[in-house]
């Protein structure tokens, strides 16, 4: 009887450290963290997005990296450990796949935007023609060599005759976000961000809209970076970005599905 509990104890022991570091494997594999580099101007409808999608997946972590798309994309050409990309222009995810940065494969469409003239809450400004008037100092767009709501904005102005018109007046600013401030604070008289941005502002108003026919569609594609070490975790938050809550929320912010858009 004492032989047979002494076989026993071991095998029992053995049995139990299966079990223990199956446990272990378990616990640390289904904790996921991805992270997310996406434009400065999806950040308020991103964070509520990461609200509802880690609710329903707790084992997920997103962390988003923020900033203009043409930064964002610098990062990733460095080597920054990213997983999903989500740039406001096409030019900068083109860049990366031409150097096979992303999985191919996985890139696709994601959102719209309009471009908007904005200025502060009392300006007494009305539309575009205004802007090359004495009562205008300052404009602020985004820088056009990094940022595509900069890029959009100088194809629109040039395709309303105000760009050379306007050079000694222009701002430029880091990202869309800066531009917004820029206009909320009054240190501009009038500045160009998208839509989704002036619904975000404090004190200002839109004067007018861009007209789509003088500048690119403004369209937003996502993509995995081929460097992800979670990229079935990666594919499925990208499957809910495209999906019916996610929309939702994205309308909610002032952002068109790109089918909405029209070309020039």
């Amino acid at each position: 009887m004492k032989m047979k509990r002494l076989l026993l104890l071991p095998l029992g022991m053995f049995i139990l450290l299966l079990v223990l570091t199956g446990c272990g494997d378990n616990d640390s594999s289904e904790k996921i963290n991805l992270t997310v580099s996406a434009a400065a101007s999806l950040q308020d409808a991103a964070r509520e997005i990461e609200q509802v999608y880690t609710r329903e997946n707790p084992n997920v972590t997103l962390t988003y990296n923020f900033a203009s798309s043409g930064a964002l994309q610098k990062q990733i050409e460095e080597g920054a450990p990213v997983d999903l990309f989500i740039s406001a222009g096409q030019s900068q995810m083109d860049a990366l796949e031409e150097k096979g940065l992303i999985i191919e494969d996985s890139r696709s469409d994601l959102l719209g935007n309009e471009l908007v003239l904005i200025a502060g809450k009392d300006s007494p400004l009305s539309g575009f023609d205004e802007l090359t008037g004495d009562q205008v100092n300052k404009i602020s767009i985004g820088a056009p060599e990094s940022v595509p709501a900069g890029k959009y904005a100088r194809e629109a102005l040039t395709g309303m005759g105000l760009w050379d018109a306007i050079q000694p007046k222009l701002v430029l600013a880091k990202d869309v976000r800066q531009v917004l401030t820029y206009v909320e604070t009054g240190n501009v008289d009038a500045g160009l961000v998208y839509h989704s941005d002036a619904l975000m502002g404090d004190n200002i108003k839109v004067l007018a809209a861009a007209p789509a026919d003088t500048h690119k569609p403004i369209v937003y594609p996502m993509a995995i970076i081929k460097n992800t070490k979670q990229q079935a975790a990666t594919e499925a938050f990208m499957n809910f970005l495209d999906g019916p809550e996610a929309r939702e929320i994205f309308a909610r912010y002032g952002f068109k599905n790109p089918g909405e858009l029209k070309a020039p």
